[in-house]
């Protein structure tokens, strides 16, 4: 009995100098848009740390560099700290998650949605352009390339956000009412590069003659996302 209990403390003893296993942390990525468009400039908080400071309707952040867990986001007007917020909520990430935090609607309707961007590998001679409609008064819009009447993009309504992958080139598209050829907008020609990741969106109200389309790059290979470029974490930065 004596020989049982010495072996038994000598595995616990084993077991407690072994080495012990925790879940491995990942890095998530997460960028905040300002896309209200009758909202002022804002200051954004991430567990009651500023991190995007004085951000004014359209702009993009830099994406934050996030470990695994629940962090509160607070949006508040520019200069008026955490105890004037307009919007609170619980933002969970982990896995390596990606992803891009908006704020929009009008001020009165102040909203936040957070859509899952797809960062991986684009293959050689391609290009992936993420495309969001943003602009709350306007009605579900058609996307195609300028000067055709097929759509690339069909029937996006307010909130939504879509993906393609195309040859890597220069394009120029045309915004319509969805079902319709009559132009609301053109974007400029934009050059997409091969394996680079960008974002079209389309913002502003279109009954105050705001409505356009902002463009950014989200990823350049060989050099990563803005964060992964400036090493930037704890601090967001704005384009």
């Amino acid at each position: 009995m004596k020989r049982i209990a010495l072996a038994l403390l000598a595995l616990l003893a084993l077991a407690l100098m072994a080495p012990q296993t925790t879940a491995a942390q990942t890095t998530n990525l997460v960028r905040v848009v300002h896309a209200s468009p009758d909202a002022p400039n804002v200051d954004v908080f991430v567990n009651g740390t500023a991190v995007a400071s004085n951000v004014p309707f359209f702009t993009t952040s830099s994406y934050l560099s996030l470990a695994d867990g629940t962090y509160q986001v607070a949006i508040s007007p520019a200069g008026q700290g955490t105890d004037a917020s307009v919007l609170v909520l619980d933002l969970q990430v982990a896995g390596g998650y990606s992803g891009t935090l908006v704020v929009l609607n009008e001020l009165e309707d102040l909203d936040a949605r957070l859509y899952d961007d797809d960062l991986s590998t684009v293959a050689e001679g391609q290009s992936r352009v993420n495309v969001y409609h943003l602009s709350p008064d306007s009605v579900n819009v058609d996307i195609k390339a300028a000067g055709s009447t097929e759509a690339i993009f069909a029937n996006l309504a307010y909130t939504q956000a879509s993906y393609i992958d195309v040859p890597s080139g220069t394009y120029a598209f045309d915004i319509t009412p969805a079902g319709s050829n009559t132009v609301a907008f053109t974007t400029p020609e934009l050059r997409f590069e091969s394996g680079w990741i960008y974002s079209l969106y389309a913002t502003g109200l279109s009954g105050e003659g705001g409505f356009w389309v902002q463009s950014r790059v989200d990823f350049v290979p060989g050099i990563g996302t803005l964060a992964e470029r400036s090493n930037a974490v704890g601090k967001i930065t704005v384009k």
